[in-house]
């Protein structure tokens, strides 16, 4: 039993914002105060304190192929990232793991950098079907954060045929299965049809572009997965990624789409990316004001940022058409993949420089997104880790957002051309602390539909971060003073105390098996493994958690 006294607690999905509380824990849960024994508990008066709970990521890029990949062609990214292995006790003698990398760090490293950073619950952004098993290796090997998947199905070629025959009801089916079969979170949709015709050299631009070899649209293939989405009650909405990533003036058809999800649930990721104005061969502009209107005037939508960090990283992405483009603009070297039958992908080292006109657009898009988008509950943190930048940098992005002559201090330092006739100086908006645990843990949680995580009620699993109070909102929220998942300690001071295995979360829809024999055949017919060893069985999973769909 452990009791946290004393400390400002802010818990917005429970409308406490900053009040003195108490907060008590019994068997890894949050639990009244009368199913205590004080005088048995473990005290930890965090006077002058901030309790948030733990920190909850709805879009990171952790495991899988493509970070796979990335790790392999990047070794450079590990040098200066090394970290050592370290004694946690000696009786028994328990050490942590070694590790390198910052972009693409290995396994324990990227589990040890959130966990030090407050963060207890994690979603990889994307996975093909075909690589999931690879997906959950590495989330098996990914300890102390709990985590999830989202599983590509924009440019299925199952699915774009059962839209082709308007057979609705068989791509439910389709996809429940290959939800069961995945252990998957939820839908993903990348580039609708894009990735497709990238096998032929090209891609789609419009919600009404067709896709070649099927007959189909973008626009249908948004239609038809968000209705699955709903037929099925899976826990989180359609996590989409929409056309034309990375190019002047796509906000017009990030608008569009927006608009186009009208009377359903949809999350936009990485909206940072699909905010440009101007025209291709001139200089790109901010159309933040664009796209941010259309969210804030469709309550249904919400969106991650996807914040770009002047430096180093790696960018990966489904999105082969965007990588392709990437690494003939830079020259950097490229890798990109097609998955059979299903979704493509690539990566492309990039360095985003504040002297770079283009760069310095893109951190000022972000910046723009998170300030004139009014509602914290439908905004939410993420740098689309490694693409805009290691997650890692979130606590400096955290004090961009609160602290604006801080932001003001960089924003002097970017590009002159980008700051001409720039909007963020004319934003004074500073978030709160009770904001920042909006869209870096109770937003989150309830989006993605883990009802047990991002709030510390009775009930809720015992993951808590206590920060110490200082001034400089970086520093505070690069080091947490203590960091609790499910009711045990496991860093103090920034440093990982206590390794311990996390779960993940997945769905299994219910659906007619009589798709199963229909699923059987195109696999046979169209790939290289046997149907027998597609699924991933829950026995694959050592601490699995169902996630039940709404009735």
């Amino acid at each position: 039993m452990i009791g946290i006294i004393n400390g400002r607690v802010y818990d917005p999905c429970n409308g406490i914002d900053g009040k003195v509380r108490d907060i008590w824990v019994k068997d890894g849960r949050i639990v009244s105060p009368a199913e205590v024994d004080r005088s048995a508990a473990d005290i930890i008066d965090a006077d002058g304190m901030v309790v948030m709970p733990g920190g909850v990521d709805i879009h990171s890029h952790i495991a899988g192929g493509k970070v796979n990949a990335g790790r392999k062609m990047r070794p450079d990214d590990s040098r200066g990232h090394e970290r050592p292995s370290r004694e946690l006790s000696q009786s028994p003698r328990v050490y942590t793991r070694s590790g390198t990398g910052r972009s693409v760090a290995s396994t324990f490293k990227t589990a040890y950098d959130y966990v030090e950073m407050g963060y207890t619950t994690v979603m990889e952004g994307a996975s093909p079907p075909l690589m999931a098993r690879h997906t959950h290796e590495e989330f098996e090997d990914i300890p102390i954060l709990d985590k999830g998947g989202y599983i590509l199905m924009g440019n299925n070629h199952f699915i774009m045929d059962c839209i082709r025959r308007n057979e609705k009801e068989k791509a439910r089916d389709y996809v429940a299965w290959l939800l069961g079969a995945t252990k998957g979170f939820g839908i993903k949709i990348v580039n609708p049809g894009g990735v497709e015709n990238f096998k032929y050299k090209q891609n789609v631009t419009d919600l009404d572009d067709k896709v070649i070899g099927f007959d189909v649209t973008p626009r249908r293939i948004l239609e038809t997965l968000s209705w699955i989405n709903d037929e099925l009650g899976l826990p989180h909405v359609p996590h989409i990624h929409g056309l034309n990533l990375g190019l002047n003036g796509n906000a017009d058809i990030t608008a569009e789409t927006l608009i186009a999800m009208t009377g359903r649930e949809a999350h936009f990721t990485h909206l940072q990316f699909m905010s440009y104005g101007g025209e291709m061969g001139k200089p790109v502009r901010s159309a933040a004001e664009v796209t941010a209107r259309v969210v804030n005037a469709n309550p249904n939508i919400t969106v991650d940022v996807g914040q770009v960090v002047f430096g180093d990283t790696t960018t990966m992405t489904a999105d082969g058409p965007v990588q392709y483009r990437l690494h003939a603009l830079t020259g950097n070297k490229w890798f990109n993949d097609d998955v059979e039958a299903e979704t493509g992908g690539g990566v492309t080292p990039c360095v985003y420089r504040k002297s770079n006109p283009f760069n310095a657009v893109q951190w000022l898009v972000g910046l723009e997104l998170f300030l004139l988008i009014e509602d914290p509950w439908r905004v939410y943190l993420t740098t689309d880790h490694p693409n805009g930048g290691p997650f890692t940098c979130y606590p400096q992005v955290i004090r961009m957002l609160m602290d604006r002559d801080f932001r003001m201090q960089a924003f002097e330092g970017i590009s002159k051309l980008a700051r001409k006739n720039a909007l963020l100086p004319e934003l004074d908006r500073e978030y709160s602390l009770y904001e920042i645990a909006i869209i870096t843990r109770a937003g989150t949680a309830k989006r993605i539909g883990l009802d047990w995580k991002g709030h510390l009620g009775v009930g809720a699993d015992a993951d808590i971060t206590v920060y110490a109070d200082m001034e400089d909102r970086e520093a505070m929220f690069a080091r947490p003073r203590y960091v609790f998942k499910d009711g045990v300690l496991v860093a103090r001071d920034g440093q990982i105390v206590c390794e311990r295995p996390g779960q993940t979360v997945y769905v299994s829809p219910d659906y007619d098996t009589a798709i199963e024999k229909e699923v059987r055949r195109h696999i046979e017919d169209n790939y290289t493994i046997a149907f027998e060893h597609y699924a991933v069985s829950e026995k694959e999973l050592s601490n699995g958690r169902q996630v039940a769909c709404k009735p």
